[in-house]
């Protein structure tokens, strides 16, 4: 059976993959935010300076380090501060962001766009992950994991 450990390894393999795609649109530029869907806004931000670099190197900053408190829950990394709340608070925005698109489908359907629904279905997976991860790790969570 997977442990807590496991799935919290897998969360902040997540999250460091969507971490290191973000500062691939960096790299990559409006190109890559128009191939990964992100909207015409957001390249054309890019295409006119530097505006989306640092909103983007913001995300992919917290995503590192959302990565870093799942593998730190795992014991992969040495214990961070408050992990137990961050890694609930984690979770609960993974969540939240993915299932936004359910509101959003009732009250505003003409604003869902493909980018929408996949980066939805995508994210809801990242926080059943952690989720998972976080409910079954819960037990060792509070001690250190020597």
């Amino acid at each position: 059976m997977i442990d807590g450990r496991n799935w919290l390894v897998a969360g902040g393999a997540l999250s460091a993959v969507a971490s290191a795609l973000h500062l691939g649109c960096i790299a990559g530029g409006p190109a890559w935010y128009r191939f990964i869907g992100a909207g015409e806004k957001i390249a054309r931000m890019a295409e006119r300076g530097w505006h989306a670099v640092p909103v983007t190197l913001l995300i992919a900053a917290v995503l590192a380090g959302w990565s870093a408190y799942a593998l730190s829950g795992a014991g992969a990394l040495p214990r961070l501060p408050l992990l137990r709340p961050a890694l609930v608070a984690i979770t609960a925005v993974y969540l939240l962001r993915g299932l936004i698109v359910l509101p959003i489908a009732i009250v505003r359907p003409a604003m869902l766009s493909p980018f929408w629904l996949w980066s939805s279905a995508i994210v809801l997976g990242y926080g059943i992950v952690h989720a998972v991860g976080v409910w079954r790790a819960w037990p060792t969570l509070s001690r250190d994991w020597g």
